[in-house]
């Protein structure tokens, strides 16, 4: 994979690509928290049991099916060859 193949990426830094990264983490961050106080809110008043949040391997096997799938797009993504303008590439997940 070339630059030439994101020319979006044309006129951005090194820089501004690291700032980019690194205001999502951020944004994560802040999202992270947000949910855990969340979670911490819904146990102290009762509404749902601690246990109930780690306690659904059914959720848990599909949420990990689901974060497989999203890494494999990703890293499809960084490893793609070939026309990144021709009409479909090959989906191999």
């Amino acid at each position: 994979m070339t630059r030439a193949d994101h020319a979006y990426l044309g006129g951005v830094s090194p820089d501004q690509l690291a700032a980019l990264v690194l205001e999502l983490a951020s944004q994560l961050h802040v999202e992270r928290t947000r949910r855990m106080a969340l979670e911490a809110v819904l146990v102290r008043q009762g509404i749902i049991d601690a246990t109930a949040l780690d306690g659904e391997p059914a959720l848990a096997a599909q949420a990990l099916g689901a974060l497989d799938q999203s890494l494999r797009r990703l890293f499809r993504i960084l490893a793609a060859q070939g026309d990144p303008t021709g009409p479909l590439r090959a989906e191999h997940l």
